[in-house]
């Protein structure tokens, strides 16, 4: 793990994989959530695919996190708590559905039977509110991002990329592949959090008729 100073009052924490963001993000959140110094004086943790931004509240409260940050590099790898897992129901009739299933080498019922047949995990989010990239899937559904983007992709659109799984929250341009769509609200700003996932939580995908 690299440890480097980000502005005045952040540190990034670079990782290897996203198995090491989600340990990592996992065990900040913990010590924060203790309450003991230098950890309280946290106030934002950010996960990305292979790196962690911690920001605290001032460029003290920073600079005393550096040497405890840098001694988590040291820490023994554990196995990371699981959070809820919220099951959102879907429509396999997406657009990119048979070439995802070319790509590959498995039937459509098969491509199905794969993304509900194993949980996601909520790695981070990003590209636009409400848009979690979900890891950790049946690993035989890594597909490329389309060659050409689209300029519209629709709300509640079901994708995958790159190893990755994620449901377009509002409509918006997209360079997945799509394979389904959902009527679960994955961004709402009048819910006391706007975001349905969140880092740490886990998806369970479920077929509908």
């Amino acid at each position: 793990m690299r440890v480097m100073p980000y502005g005045e009052r952040a540190w990034l924490l670079e990782l290897a994989d996203a198995d090491g963001v989600r340990a990592l993000d996992a065990a900040l959140r913990l010590l924060r959530s203790e309450g003991g110094v230098p950890w309280a004086h946290i106030v934002d943790i950010v996960p990305a695919a292979k790196a962690v931004l911690v920001t605290a509240s001032s460029r003290a409260e920073a600079a005393a996190l550096t040497e405890p940050l840098r001694g988590l590099c040291d820490l023994p790898v554990q196995e990371t708590p699981v959070g809820n897992t919220v099951e959102i129901p879907v429509t396999y009739d997406g657009e990119d559905l048979d070439a995802v299933a070319d790509m590959c080498g498995l039937s459509v019922g098969e491509v199905i039977a794969a993304h509900t047949g194993t949980p996601w995990d909520v790695a981070f989010g990003g590209f636009v509110p409400g848009f979690a990239y979900l890891s950790s899937g049946d690993s035989r559904l890594r597909v490329p991002r389309r060659s050409e983007p689209r300029t519209t992709v629709p709300q509640g659109a079901v994708a995958l990329a790159d190893g990755y799984s994620a449901v377009y929250p509002r409509r918006s341009p997209g360079g997945w592949q799509l394979i389904g769509h959902t009527e679960i609200a994955l961004w709402d700003a009048s819910r006391e959090q706007p975001a349905l996932l969140v880092p740490g939580m886990r998806v369970q995908f479920r077929a509908l008729p």
